[in-house]
């Protein structure tokens, strides 16, 4: 705890985690770790506009007719895989203000993420997004400062798998820690500023299992269109690629055994698509520890995606295995027949049959809320 920066609390997982359906249970032991998922990375305070007409005109007010406020930032991350069943360790920086309490609060007690390797720093402020949704996308204005206490210093503890952000420039030595120490990494990448998108410049890659990307971002790196072409490039490189190609689903190839897989996407009306490439990363990594077939893992990675971007609120628009229950049981009531337009996906999605009981109890999930602080 250097330069002043203090923990709260324990792990407090108690009350979430005896909610949540386990999808590893069948292949637990005394010697696992006591960690599914370490990631490290900025909690933000999001603050979502929903309903407007169109983007913001300059010089002129506009009236959005939804609001909401949740943690957001990793914490997207951290809260998908928690509601998952997912024993998730995050290793973050909390701003000294009522923003940071409220999203510490709201990850640890509610989605109960272990942040005993988390800090609250002092004098420092929480950073902050403004999301616009619109037209199915979104804009963001975003304000902070980099935290004056690193988080993850001392380095990423035993854990099956941990989740990375790759940035271009920008080294992070415990992911090669952490792969050394046996876990499974899984990686992302965002926008490159430099406009190169070079594969050698984001250092962590050769360290890394999977690599996870949308279309654009698959195209720019490899210079090819096709996406399964790309992906087939990409796995050159590391040995599981996966590209999302939005409304067309999402395909992936392992390097390693030649195995391709392609899902059609689930058409939403999406109400809020923030936070929707964490929630898919989250459908994967947990399909890959409970060691899934590709096609499986991809169905329920696009799955979760659909079901979150029907809420509003990033993290807490992430759905549990309540919600993914619900909506199975909707498709099984509502396909009759081979030739119902629901048959292919009660086909796809036939192995969460097996996986959910049938009394798979709802879970009320904490949803973004319009401000923080409402007083009885």
């Amino acid at each position: 705890m250097s330069g002043g920066a203090s923990a709260k609390g324990g792990s407090g997982r108690g009350e979430a985690r005896r909610c949540a359906l386990d999808p590893l249970a069948a292949m637990r032991t005394a010697s696992d770790p006591a960690c599914d998922v370490y990631l490290t990375g900025t909690v933000f305070l999001d603050i979502i506009f929903t309903g407007l007409e169109s983007a913001p005109v300059r010089g002129t007010e506009s009236w959005a007719r939804g609001m909401g406020s949740s943690p957001g930032g990793v914490a997207n991350m951290a809260t998908a895989l928690a509601r998952l069943g997912l024993r998730t360790c995050l290793a973050a920086a909390f701003g000294d203000d009522m923003y940071g309490e409220y999203c510490w609060e709201t990850l640890e007690r509610g989605e109960g993420i272990d942040l005993s390797l988390s800090r609250t720093v002092p004098g420092w402020h929480s950073p902050v997004t403004v999301s616009m949704a619109y037209d199915g996308e979104r804009t963001m204005i975003s304000h902070g400062h980099e935290a004056p206490v690193p988080t993850g210093a001392a380095g990423p503890p035993p854990a099956r798998s941990c989740v990375a952000s790759l940035s271009p420039g920008r080294p992070q030595e415990w992911i090669e820690k952490a792969a050394r120490a046996g876990s499974l990494i899984f990686a992302s990448t965002g926008w490159d500023p430099t406009g190169a998108w070079e594969l050698a410049a984001l250092p962590g890659l050769a360290h890394c299992d999977a690599f996870l990307v949308n279309a654009d971002e698959a195209r720019r790196y490899t210079r090819i269109d096709a996406p399964h072409d790309a992906a087939r490039a990409l796995a050159e490189h590391v040995p599981l690629a996966v590209v999302t190609m939005g409304a067309e689903g999402a395909c992936a190839v392992d390097g390693r055994t030649g195995e391709s897989a392609e899902v059609p996407a689930i058409l939403v009306e999406p109400l809020d698509t923030t936070g929707a490439g964490d929630v898919f990363m989250a459908g994967f990594v947990t399909g890959t520890l409970a060691g899934w077939p590709l096609a499986d893992r991809l169905a329920l990675a696009g799955l979760t995606a659909a079901l979150s971007v029907q809420e509003f609120g990033g993290s807490l628009s992430a759905p549990g295995w309540g919600e993914v229950a619900a909506w199975w049981q909707r498709v099984r009531t509502l396909a009759h027949g081979d030739g119902h337009p629901l048959a292919p996906t009660l086909e796809r999605y036939a192995f969460l049959g097996e996986l959910l009981p049938d009394d798979t109890p709802p879970w009320p999930r904490r949803r973004a809320v319009p401000t923080l602080g409402f007083r009885g």
